[in-house]
C-alpha cells in the first residue's frame, strides 16, 4: 500500500500534465493540490511555496515525508519506486536511450523556450507584444516538431505509440507538447505522426484523465 501522494500542480502546466499521466498510469492515488501560476501575481511565488520548491516551479511531488521536483525526475522516480505497476520505460538500454532522446527533445529543447517564466520576461522586460510572443512559442514548437517527426517518421520502433504499441516516457511528453501547440494554433499537418500518436494516446484513459480541462483546477 502506498502512502499519501500530492501532486502540486496547475491545470495548463505541461510538466505538470507529464507527471498526471505518469501517476494515471502507473494507478497511483493521488491530491492535487493546486498552485495558480498567474493568480495574484503567481501562487509558486509565496513563502510557503518557494520553501517547498526553491525555483518556484510546478510541478512538487510529495511521497509521503518526500519532496521531488522536476518531472522528469519525478516520473523516473515513480517508474523505479513502483515497478509493479505499468513500466514507463522500456527493458533494454537501447530503447530507453531513444525514449529519453525524444522526451528530451520535447522538456529540455522545446518547452524551456515557451513557458510562462520566459513568456512573461519577454513581456515585462522587453515589452515584446502578444502577436511577437506567440509567433515566438510557435517558432520554437516547430523547430522541436520538425525534429520529432523525423526521429519517429524513419524507425522501425515507432508503433502506435512512440517507441512501441505501449506509452512511455516519450509520449509523458510529447502529448502536452502537443496540447500546447494546438492552443497557440500551430499548423499540425507537417507532423502527422505526431498527430497520430497524440490521438492514439488521448484514447486512453490514463491520458484523458490527465487532460487539463480534467483537472480540479481547471475553469469552469
Amino acid at each position: 500500500m502506498t502512502e499519501s501522494i500530492k501532486l502540486y500542480s496547475y491545470w495548463r502546466s505541461s510538466a505538470a500534465y507529464r507527471v498526471r499521466i505518469a501517476l494515471n498510469l502507473k494507478q497511483l492515488a493521488y491530491e492535487t493540490i493546486p498552485v495558480h501560476l498567474v493568480n495574484l501575481g503567481g501562487e509558486q511565488h509565496t513563502r510557503a511555496y518557494r520553501d517547498l520548491n526553491p525555483q518556484g516551479t510546478v510541478p512538487t511531488l510529495l511521497d509521503g515525508e518526500r519532496v521531488f521536483r522536476q518531472s522528469m525526475a519525478i516520473i523516473e522516480y515513480l517508474d523505479e519506486a513502483y515497478p509493479e505497476t505499468f513500466a514507463l520505460l522500456p527493458s533494454t538500454a537501447r530503447e530507453r536511450a531513444r525514449v529519453r532522446a525524444l522526451a528530451q527533445t520535447v522538456a529540455c529543447d522545446i518547452h524551456p523556450l515557451n513557458n510562462l517564466r520566459v513568456m512573461q520576461f519577454l513581456e515585462w522586460d522587453f515589452s515584446t507584444p502578444a502577436v511577437e510572443r506567440d509567433r515566438w512559442t510557435r517558432h520554437w514548437i516547430s523547430e522541436g516538431f520538425r525534429a520529432l517527426e523525423a526521429m519517429l517518421n524513419d524507425n522501425s520502433s515507432t508503433g502506435l505509440c512512440s517507441d512501441g504499441d505501449a506509452p512511455t516516457l516519450a509520449d509523458l511528453c510529447l502529448v502536452p507538447q502537443v496540447y500546447n501547440a494546438r492552443r497557440f494554433e500551430l499548423d499540425l499537418t507537417p507532423y502527422p505522426t505526431i498527430v497520430r500518436i497524440e490521438e492514439y494516446c488521448l484514447g486512453l484513459p490514463a491520458f484523458d484523465a490527465a487532460r487539463p480541462e480534467n483537472q480540479p483546477d481547471a475553469p469552469k
